[in-house]
């Protein structure tokens, strides 16, 4: 195992989430007089995020540890209201007490209600949604932090949805990079050290190997179930093909969505169910055991998919809407980013009257809803988007066609080097073999030498296509930063134009070489005098005499 060098990497998408806030109106006259809880959905509210991968560790195995770190900014130019506006909503903590105690000894709920007594906690409670989110103190807390034991006592003495979750990076997630396995790239394969759910009743169920949600395995179909694992979901969430998308940058995906039936009280979502029947309404998840007991249901926002009853059983949530309350991801399928996403999760409590404590002696069973995020990214960055518009809009033809093209011109290149090398005795071992082959052998030689080259190439590539290790060419092209990227274009072209120089001023050099010699050559060169006498010497000779 060994560390990377960079610790910290900054997600190149800002993403947001929007929070729904259901402001109980009538609590009063629910309680006494056994109303219809009238709620009002308040918000949005808005977060912007940014998202970090600290403490980075690249293991061995061709996986990747890190620490996810999420840091959360309000937005009050995007949001309805400021976020210490008021709301009024149930009392989870003393909510989550009193339905747990529901099959305690009776002589435990009455000491339960005394101590409500004395403490004065209410079934609701009004807080603001800031509070809501990251944390009030809550008197049931405290004093569960005194008196219950050390093994079962909760980590924290405040209570907020989203306590603990902003700007901290408490979970180890492990990730496949597609080392090993290109089609487990981007894949959980632990969280904090754990490779399965405790939770649930079948090896199946209790399993995390999923997308985060951000990217996904490439070369992904319509007939594809892709899965997505989320700490708070407590579950592998499937999600299937609904149809074809193209970003506002021009790039084309495919919006998967959760099946209709994945809350279902079903026979496929019995391992969800560890206590047996009866099991969560239609359209509800339970998800008791990864909140400390508490009786926590997630739906889809206004219980889309859900029973019709649980919505009539309150006054104030309009019927759903598909295109506002559907959960989706846009992936592009080639490459397996995802390019839009809306995570839509409703958070709810299973709460069961409890005749013997007094404080809700009168609220019935019920589940009521709290609050609804949307949380997801409208776009990627342009950068980006360029270079998935870039690698989906070529033509594979185009594509095939301007490899082979660059490689030709590489081999071609190299060819020109070598032979200016030659002629300008650079490598003068070569060249003295160059000197005693022929010129028609020589360029026989150099032509079978390139085709042989050519051959080995396509030879190659054919073999590396066909064991799809161009897949590590798809895993540089998400990894290596869009900086990067364009450095290594830039830099290739200045070296192919570089080479292509130098090629060409080696030519030109060699030839003006040769014109030179052949010029000297008609100037300075004399006829070696003739040995044989002749006439004209011998008569000349004998003259002098």
């Amino acid at each position: 195992m060994k560390s990377v060098t960079k610790q910290v990497k900054l997600s190149p998408v800002r993403p947001f989430i929007k929070v729904y806030v259901y402001n109980v109106t009538n609590a009063d006259d629910f309680l006494n007089n056994g109303s219809k809880p009238i709620l009002d959905e308040l918000g949005p509210y808005v977060y912007s995020q940014e998202w970090e991968k600290v403490n980075i560790t690249d293991n061995e195995n061709g996986t990747l540890s890190f620490h996810y770190k999420r840091t959360y900014t309000f937005r009050p130019d995007l949001s309805a209201g400021p976020d210490d506006d008021a709301v009024v909503v149930p009392n989870i903590p003393m909510l989550s007490a009193t339905s747990q105690s529901k099959h305690a000894a009776r002589f435990l709920r009455l000491a339960m209600a005394s101590i409500m007594d004395i403490l004065k906690i209410k079934p609701f409670v009004e807080v603001s949604v800031g509070q809501l989110l990251w944390g009030y103190e809550d008197p049931l807390l405290k004093l569960a932090k005194d008196v219950v034991p050390k093994e079962q006592k909760l980590p924290y003495e405040e209570f907020g949805l989203l306590y603990g979750k902003n700007g901290t990076s408490s979970d180890v997630v492990t990730m496949h990079t597609g080392a090993m396995d290109m089609m487990k790239y981007g894949i959980v394969d632990r969280f904090n050290m754990r490779d399965k759910l405790p939770h649930w009743t079948t090896d199946q169920c209790n399993s995390i190997a999923g997308s985060d949600g951000s990217i996904f395995p490439p070369h992904i179909s319509m007939n594809d179930t892709v899965h997505v694992y989320d700490k708070d979901l407590c579950r592998l969430l499937p999600l299937k093909f609904l149809r074809e998308v193209e970003s506002s940058a021009g790039v084309s995906g495919y919006r998967f969505t959760p099946p209709e039936d994945v809350f279902a009280d079903s026979e496929a979502n019995k391992c969800y169910c560890p206590a047996g029947p009866p099991c969560a309404p239609n359209g509800l998840f339970n998800v008791s055991l990864c909140q400390y007991d508490s009786p926590i249901m997630l739906s889809f926002p206004h219980f889309y998919l859900a029973d019709e009853s649980l919505r009539a059983a309150v006054e104030g949530v309009s019927p759903p809407d598909a295109e506002k309350h559907r959960l989706f991801i846009d992936i592009q399928p080639e490459m397996g980013i995802a390019m839009r996403a809306r995570a839509r999760i409703q958070i709810n409590l299973a709460v069961s009257q409890v005749i013997d404590i007094k404080q809700v002696a009168n609220f019935p069973d019920i589940v009521f809803p709290i609050i609804w995020f949307e949380e997801g990214i409208d776009e990627l960055p342009e950068q980006v988007s360029s270079l998935l518009r870039l690698a989906t809009k070529v033509p594979p033809v185009a594509r095939a066609a301007l490899g082979w093209g660059l490689s030709a011109l590489g081999l071609l290149l190299i060819l020109l080097a070598v032979t200016c090398l030659i002629r300008q005795q650079q490598v003068s071992s070569l060249l003295r073999l160059a000197t005693k082959v022929p010129p028609v052998a020589r360029a026989a030689l150099g032509w079978g030498l390139s085709a042989l080259g050519l051959l080995l190439i396509l030879l190659a590539v054919t073999c590396l296509i066909r064991q799809q290790q161009v897949s590590s060419l798809l895993r540089l092209a998400t990894k290596v930063p869009p900086v990067a990227r364009a450095a290594l274009g830039w830099g290739l072209s200045a070296l192919g134009l570089l080479l292509i120089l130098l090629a060409v001023t080696c030519l030109i050099r060699s030839s003006h070489r040769q014109s030179t010699l052949r010029l000297e050559g008609h100037v300075v060169a004399k006829p070696p005098p003739s040995k044989t006498p002749s006439k004209e010497n011998g008569y000349e000779l004998n003259s002098r005499r």
